[in-house]
């Protein structure tokens, strides 16, 4: 609709989410105008201030954290009292970018005991700053990082793999947060229907690649 009242020779600075909308881009492009996206804006310290993808992410890592503690029916934090001792809750936080990472330290900072994964090894010591374990999969993952830092797209055969190993880990955990969103492309499933089912019940699973297609099988966008 905003598009439509757009004239020619115009220049449309906003999260344009030009490599999902290609019609949309065509019409730009028919019309005359340009549209300059910031999600594209590069990852240097020059475009830091604009850099809005990343201001995003954090704060969806974030509200990912309240929402799961809000939702999970048991408190986060480790709880004595007189009648016995509550264990903290186990969360399982997938990719280790700029929402994963703060989904993490939110996770910590509420008292929970917190597993992370990303299929980067070089994140790993990012994760363990921020007192999480790094879960470590016997998979070659040398080339999964592009020069922007962000992780690669894989194979089916690595994520065949990669699904068998977390299915352990995500039987065991009350909360999964899932981050992993490739740009353009649709969301690598990660997180398969009976991993869901294999969960403890009253477990939660925030999905923040729901937009595209999502890292849970059962996840519907919007919903």
């Amino acid at each position: 609709a905003d598009l439509e009242r757009m004239q020619s020779g115009k220049i449309w600075i906003a999260m344009c989410e030009p490599l999902g909308q290609a019609q949309h881009m065509q019409e730009a492009a028919a019309k005359g105008v340009s549209l300059l996206s910031l999600e594209l804006m590069p990852r240097i310290t020059r475009a830091q201030s604009m850099d809005v993808l990343s201001s995003m992410a954090m704060l969806a890592g974030y509200k990912a954290v309240l929402l799961a503690a809000n939702t999970l029916p048991k408190m986060f934090p480790m709880m004595i009292t007189a009648a016995g001792t509550i264990t903290p809750a186990r969360v399982f936080v997938i990719g280790a970018g700029v929402a994963g990472l703060q989904a993490i330290a939110t996770a910590k900072r509420l008292g929970a005991l917190v597993e992370a994964y990303d299929v980067r090894p070089a994140v790993k010591e990012q994760v363990e700053s921020l007192g999480a374990s790094f879960v470590e999969m016997e998979l070659e993952t040398q080339d999964a990082q592009d020069a922007g830092g962000y992780a690669k797209e894989q194979g089916e055969d690595f994520l065949n793999k990669q699904r068998e190993f977390m299915s352990r880990v995500v039987a065991g955990s009350d909360v999964v947060i899932t981050t992993a969103a490739i740009p353009g492309k649709k969301s690598p499933l990660l997180v398969t229907t009976p991993m869901v089912e294999g969960m403890r019940r009253g477990s939660v699973v925030v999905d923040l690649a729901a937009e595209g297609g999502g890292n849970c099988e059962v996840t519907q966008a919007g919903q």
